[in-house]
């Protein structure tokens, strides 16, 4: 599966692809963070600005399964740099976008290298470690993500109203430059997989298991983004504090993310299915919880924290993907990030449908229960076909 990692140090490129990582969180979730201010600039409300956070996601869902089926032969990389390329020059157009419409072309382009990189990333780090240890070394590249909800989000949310929501922008596509150095001087150089095929990729779809791990993704994680989407706005209008404690809330989810995915990845290399539905249920029971917290600044910074230790569900799926995917990892990891996209389209849509008929910005907090617990439900559908099948038995699954 790709080149033998012995030639390269493994923190190092565990540190390379943590840093591109960082880029994307900081752009997939900045983004949330400055939707009051581009929606000010814009002239348009929050649920319309809110279509901007939906169009980067499709272009997640778009991309990263034709660049995965079409892009698996190359070496990995050789695709990581031509990502990060892609992603810097999609983010510095957004930065420059002169209307609401042309944002929106531009952040699904940015979207597009986003699940093909981290699909590739994931397997690169699998690749250097024991598969006992593949959940935490995937957890480690993830932490730039998470990281970024601590410190690229609300640097960027405060370089926002200091400068401009476009400086936001600018910062990630710098980032993604930096990458593109860091994995071109550190990454594993492999001779890519001569045997790969776009047909071959494709095989992944003939399996159901895949689509109901993907499936448990797409819905289960979509609650996180309901109420993250609007977090900002909540504060302001509900919670009603200065815009300027907006910064500070975020970096308080960014710490609940960053604990969840160090401490689920741990507990997913001992306990993988069992680890997955404890995340869904703590995600259902936070979720239900932020419209009693919401009033109160000290409350809102308690539930938000635990929302966030929900985010580190996509490691162990990624992990879970990996044992039904069979030879079609490439396709199968980068519909990962495209399934969690569909989670990040589908929960700011309905979370804006839920404001726009009147129930208020807290409703959002239902919204994401009721995914959640929608996840929950198609995973458990998974491990009760994967029972009734004993030739399928992952070995970290109980």
């Amino acid at each position: 599966m790709g080149a033998q990692p012995h030639k390269a140090h493994p923190a190092l490129v565990l540190f390379a692809l943590s840093v591109g990582a960082f880029a994307i969180g900081t752009t997939e979730f900045a983004s949330m963070s400055l939707l009051p201010f581009f929606a000010r600039d814009l002239h348009i409300d929050a649920p319309t600005a809110g279509h901007a956070i939906s169009a980067y996601a499709l272009g997640v869902v778009a991309g990263a399964p034709v660049i995965a089926a079409f892009a698996a032969r190359l070496p990995r990389r050789t695709l990581l740099i031509g990502l990060m390329a892609m992603f810097a020059i999609g983010n510095a157009l957004s930065a420059l976008s002169p209307s609401y419409h042309s944002l929106l072309l531009f952040r699904f382009l940015s979207g597009v290298p986003h699940g093909a990189y981290f699909g590739v990333a994931a397997l690169v780090a699998a690749s250097l470690v024991p598969i006992e240890k593949r959940t935490l070394a995937i957890a480690k590249v993830m932490s730039g993500l998470t990281i970024a909800t601590v410190l690229g989000v609300p640097v960027a949310n405060w370089m926002g109203q200091i400068l401009g929501w476009r400086s936001g922008f600018f910062i990630v596509a710098a980032l993604a430059v930096l990458t593109m150095t860091l994995v071109a001087l550190y990454a594993p150089r492999d001779a890519g997989d001569p045997k790969a095929s776009p047909m071959r990729e494709l095989s992944a779809l003939g399996k159901s298991q895949v689509w109901l791990t993907l499936l448990t993704g797409a819905i289960g994680f979509g609650g996180l983004f309901a109420v993250y989407t609007y977090v900002a706005s909540t504060m302001i209008e509900v919670t009603h504090v200065a815009e300027t404690y907006v910064p500070l809330i975020l970096i308080v989810f960014g710490l609940g993310m960053t604990l969840g995915n160090l401490a689920i990845a741990w507990l997913a290399d001992r306990a993988l299915n069992r680890t997955v539905i404890g995340v869904l249920l703590w995600s259902a029971a936070a979720l239900a919880l932020f419209p009693f917290m919401a009033g109160n600044i000290w409350s809102l910074s308690l539930i938000v924290f635990l929302i966030g230790i929900g985010g580190g569900m996509g490691t162990p799926l990624q992990a879970r993907l990996m044992d039904v995917a069979g030879d079609a990892q490439t396709l199968a990891a980068a519909l990962h990030h495209s399934a969690f996209n569909i989670a990040n389209a589908l929960g700011p849509w309905l979370g804006g449908l839920s404001i726009a008929a009147g129930y208020g910005l807290v409703s959002t907090g239902w919204i994401g229960c009721a995914l959640s617990l929608g996840g929950l439900v198609i995973f458990l559908i998974a491990i009760t076909l994967e029972r009734r099948q004993p030739d399928f038995a992952p070995a970290a699954a109980e």
